[in-house]
């Protein structure tokens, strides 16, 4: 695999109560330093980011490891939570929920969509390098049928 080069564009105004935007192509946010820390709290905090990026990665991942294994899905949503132990380890808990389509998925399908929601994290690049710097990270997610 060729290297790849990502560029970022960050300006910061003002001091520690201040804020700052973090740009790039098709994305841009405001960060700023946590009210706990002495900022303003007026932006996305690092941590934040950096779970945000996990999830994002997760997510994305499941949804082209679903769509390559032809899982018949109504919608995809994920809640993930981030925990730091008093030394310092971040945890993170990505909490996926697929909903398929009842009219085509099939028990198999279930089993696969299960399956793919324990493999993706192993195949989400983020997240290797977040295990590789000791985070945990723990998938705990469930697959439904759509409502009728």
């Amino acid at each position: 695999m060729a290297n790849q080069k990502l560029s970022l564009n960050t300006v910061w105004y003002g001091n520690a109560k201040g804020n700052g935007i973090i740009k790039s192509e098709n994305f841009q946010t405001q960060i700023a330093i946590p009210v706990s820390k002495g900022g303003s709290g007026e932006g996305v905090e690092p941590k934040k980011l950096l779970m945000s990026s996990a999830a994002a990665c997760y997510l994305m991942t499941l949804t082209y490891m679903l769509e390559q294994n032809r899982i018949p899905v109504l919608g995809l949503s994920m809640d993930t939570e981030g925990n730091t132990a008093p030394n310092g380890q971040l945890s993170i808990t990505h909490r996926p929920h697929i909903v398929l389509k009842k009219s085509e998925a099939t028990n198999q399908d279930v089993s696969m969509a299960e399956t793919l929601m324990r493999n993706a994290e192993e195949n989400c690049q983020i997240g290797q390098l977040l295990v590789k710097a000791d985070v945990q990270i723990t998938i705990e997610g469930h697959v439904s049928f759509e409502a009728e």
